[in-house]
């Protein structure tokens, strides 16, 4: 069904959109799309972040474990 659209069939539907929202809140609502995109990225570095801290931690506790248990 949307491959059937073409440039025209865009090119209509960003003029009725345009006259239906003006140009201010078009503006306004990219910027809060791109705001949310930006939080979005910055969520998702964050927990990768915190999962390669887990697992660092994680290794070096059983480092510490195994040299704890040569030392007996």
């Amino acid at each position: 069904m949307l491959n059937n659209i073409g440039l025209p069939g865009l090119l209509l539907i960003a003029i009725v959109v345009l006259v239906l929202f003006g140009r201010g809140k078009i503006s306004s609502i990219m910027g809060e799309v791109g705001k949310g995109i930006t939080s979005f990225k910055k969520g998702v570095n964050e927990g990768q972040n915190e999962l390669e801290n887990e697992r660092a931690a994680n290794a070096r506790d059983v480092t510490e474990t195994a040299a704890d248990k040569d030392k007996v």
